[in-house]
């Protein structure tokens, strides 16, 4: 306050003139709503212009002018007639005026309704105008002929300039991914980053994006796809719709200090996007992953036993469950060359059984997997050549390994897990044990009554229940701890009406089955129910606004107690089965952290060996990371999506900001990058990818050297019966995934998807990204000409 009261006094002691330029800069930046086709609103001047389609330079001249007066305006303007047409037109441009000024109080509201000159109760703008027209007479701030002439005038706001439907989100995709990653680079809004004078130099090659786009847009029409090749074996068949698939395609460029992103598009006609903001399972692509994990191991054991005599080797202790170990020492005991190169590439020739016939115990349950070719079940082949053909169980067997691996590191403390039944670290395991499938538990129950009504929740918690006066007894005092007999008697009255409801049997059953009469296990026993289920339908009935943090919060303790059984010594075989599964949790663990120091984007693997083909799921825009380090030889290259911005360009505030990425960061050995990438490479040659083989051809002949690894997720939710009979499958979703290289500097995803309802409807594979991929080939050429370089121009994207 007090500098403003000095700023007014500058001009001296008559604040008269500042208060009115205070007044005047008001309403030239007062807030009038917004106008579709104009944008923002702001002051009178934009407001006269956007609303009634004002020039503000004659409306102030027309304004200025004497109002209704008997003094002639110009010497050959005497005549009544020209003052009673001026009067009208002096009327509108004022009521005009006004009318904005007095919609400032609520301009969405008022500026949001039009008038037709119909009833004026209806018309929130106009009868709050004429309210103050009449003020102002009555004060004598206007002539009253002004006022009288001003009335009866409709206010017709102006009708929109362009059409208020929403445009593409397929067209701008890779804009709307970039102002996504303005908003974090200038930690702004999406609102405060429309307002900005900005102007923003984007790597992605405008002509390959266009064309992309086109494409993929194209693939709506039946004609398109088919011009494109995706009918077909494996493919789509005839009488499949391409319409209700979501198709996306990522490329990005290795530069000199960091990856430059290219392309970025897809044909959903959302804002969201499928590269970088869904879990999806991309199926065998998660072999790559699984394999660049293998010959990691085999690169830390040839880095502690190379130097190694054959003696010492020979001497070295190691698991007979660590397959790797004991592989790697034999290995170095007896192979001429010892290089890193060399035991990687006789890594990739180690052998795996094929078979499905094997059952594997892991994820807490006996697994069966099936090879997607049958004629692969009697086989037994190399590594190499189980990544080239993608075949399921040799992958199995490979993370089973590793798994293996991981968890012989601490060897001696299994042993001792395992073979001591007094040893306190058991209790410790087993305690987390509990917590976490009592968690799962939880979690299921809360599910089902979440949001159920008393009587609904009753009806559902005993649907399958053979009633008896115990098991409903023993239900309902788990229901209501603290309930006394005539509540009972009700309870019973609403679910065995034939019940015996006397006071001696109310009695009998209270004094059996009272809340302090059994633990929550033994509850759920005599009720015949989870005893979990039992006390979260009890939990929910009490409070039934809480949220499943709060069920999971509140459970601690009976989580712990519907376990005391497994704690007791004479159980001890099931201890040991329930230790073992949590020791295969921790090496998941070691196996994730290995995972997301390559760019794996989620918080936990499922630990299972099923995670080498896809069931933990994965991100397209991750896939792609992962082939960026491969193709820079083992260093993880940041990508570059804004090169440079420029604010205020042309005025005294410009500034321009350019990118300077740090440096690259080693995440994997060179040469275990240089066996993966000739791996992907077979891929295309003789594998899963061969259609892709002499896709893309420069104009001097030579072929361009293309690698990938496929994928094909077939997401189910799957309902068993006893006995592990499958009751019903329902297909959530089905995606198709390429994560590619081409020559020497390009990489990217090309993937297929399609979401329930409709993806139960497709039987496609990977085979088409891949041929997505052929299709778009003769796109990419001029990005591939001249030894794969990138013109300067092509640098730049505004």
């Amino acid at each position: 306050m007090a500098s403003a009261s000095l700023r007014a006094y500058l001009d001296g002691a008559n604040t008269l003139p500042r208060r009115r330029q205070i007044v005047v800069d008001y309403l030239n930046t007062v807030p009038l709503s917004a106008q579709a086709g104009f944008g923002e609103v702001n002051g009178l001047g934009d407001g006269l212009w956007a609303w009634y389609g004002r020039d503000f330079d004659e409306l102030n001249k027309l304004l200025a002018m004497p109002i209704a007066s008997d003094e002639p305006l110009l010497p050959q303007r005497r005549a009544l007639a020209f003052r009673q047409a001026l009067v009208p037109l002096q009327a509108r441009a004022f009521k005009q005026a006004l009318s904005l000024m007095v919609a400032q109080r609520r301009p969405s509201y008022y500026l949001a309704q039009g008038d037709d000159g119909g009833d004026e109760d209806e018309l929130p703008l106009r009868q709050l105008t004429d309210g103050y027209l009449r003020a102002l007479a009555e004060a004598g701030v206007i002539p009253s002929a002004l006022r009288d002439a001003a009335l009866p005038l409709a206010l017709r706001l102006r009708a929109p300039t362009v059409a208020t439907g929403p445009g593409s989100f397929v067209e701008r995709k890779a804009a709307t991914a970039l102002r996504g990653k303005l908003q974090g680079l200038l930690a702004t809004r999406p609102y405060d980053l429309g307002r900005l004078d900005l102007a923003v130099d984007s790597p992605i090659d405008g002509e390959v994006q266009r064309a992309a786009t086109a494409l993929l847009r194209s693939l709506n029409d039946v004609r398109a796809a088919k011009a494109a090749g995706l009918y077909g074996f494996r493919l789509l068949s005839d009488g499949d719709d391409p319409s209700r698939i979501s198709f996306s395609f990522t490329l990005f460029e290795r530069g000199e200090r960091s990856n430059l992103l290219r392309v970025q598009a897809d044909n959903v006609d959302q804002p969201f996007d499928i590269n970088e903001g869904a879990r999806l399972d991309l199926g065998s692509t998660s072999k790559l992953r699984t394999l660049i994990t293998y010959l990691e191991l085999v690169a830390q054991l040839h880095e502690r036993w190379s130097g190694l005599s054959t003696a010492q080797l020979a001497a070295l202790e190691v698991s007979r469950r660590d397959a790797i170990s004991r592989w790697a020492r034999d290995y170095l005991a007896h192979a001429g060359d010892k290089s890193l190169p060399a035991m990687l590439e006789a890594a990739m020739l180690r052998s795996y059984s094929a078979s499905p016939a094997e059952g594997f115990f892991t994820g807490g349950g006996l697994h069966h997997f099936e090879n997607f070719e049958p004629a692969d079940n009697r086989r037994t082949m190399s590594v190499r050549e189980a990544l080239t053909r993608s075949v399921n169980l040799v992958f199995i067997r490979l993370m089973r390994d590793i798994v293996q691996h991981v968890m012989a590191r601490g060897e001696d403390e299994r042993a001792a897990l395992l073979d001591d039944a007094t040893n306190p670290r058991r209790r410790e395991i087993l305690a987390r044990f509990a917590d976490k499938e009592g968690q799962a538990f939880v979690a299921r129950f809360y599910r089902k009554y979440a949001g159920q009504s008393v009587p609904d929740a009753e009806a559902l918690l005993l649907r399958g229940m053979r009633p008896t006066p115990t098991r409903l007894a023993s239900t309902f005092f788990g229901l209501e701890p603290d309930a006394k007999a005539d509540a009972l008697a009700d309870f019973l009255a609403r679910h065995l009406p034939n019940a015996d409801r006397s006071d001696p049997a109310l009695q009998a059953l209270q004094q059996g089955y009272g809340a302090e009469r059994w633990s929550l296990a033994d509850r759920g026993y005599l009720a015949g129910l989870h005893p979990l289920e039992l006390w979260v339908a009890g939990h929910l009935r009490h409070h039934p606004k809480a949220t499943l943090r709060d069920v999971i919060k509140a459970s601690r303790e009976q989580r712990q107690e519907v376990y005391v059984w497994l704690f007791k010594t004479r159980h001890k075989g099931a201890q040991d089965a329930r230790i073992r599964n949590q020791l295969e949790v921790e090496a998941f663990t070691e196996v994730h952290r290995m995972w997301r120091r390559l760019g794996y984007p989620f918080g936990a693997l499922t630990p299972s060996y099923a995670s080498a083909l896809g069931a933990s799921g994965d991100r397209p825009a991750a896939l792609a990371e992962l082939m960026g380090i491969v193709v820079n030889g083992g260093l993880r290259l940041p990508v570059t999506h804004v090169a440079a911005l420029e604010f205020a360009q042309g005025t005294p505030y410009e500034t321009r900001l350019e990118y300077r990425p740090p440096k690259p960061e080693r995440v994997l050995e060179s040469a275990v990058a240089d066996v993966v990438r000739r791996a992907v490479i077979g891929v295309v040659e003789d594998g899963t990818a061969k259609r892709l083989k002499g896709a893309l051809v420069r104009r001097d002949g030579h072929v361009v050297e293309i690698g990938g690894k496929t994928g094909t997720g077939d997401h189910r939710f799957d309902t068993y019966g006893r006995g592990g009979r499958l009751i019903a499958s329902r297909v959530v979703d089905r995606s198709a995934t390429l994560v590619f290289l081409i020559g020497d500097r390009y990489y990217g995803t090309m993937m297929a998807y399609a979401h329930e309802p409709y993806a139960a409807n497709y039987k496609f594979t990977s085979a088409m990204p891949v041929q997505l991929l052929k299709a778009l080939a003769p796109t990419l050429l001029p990005l591939l000409e001249d030894g794969g370089g990138c013109s300067g121009a092509r640098d730049g994207r505004k």
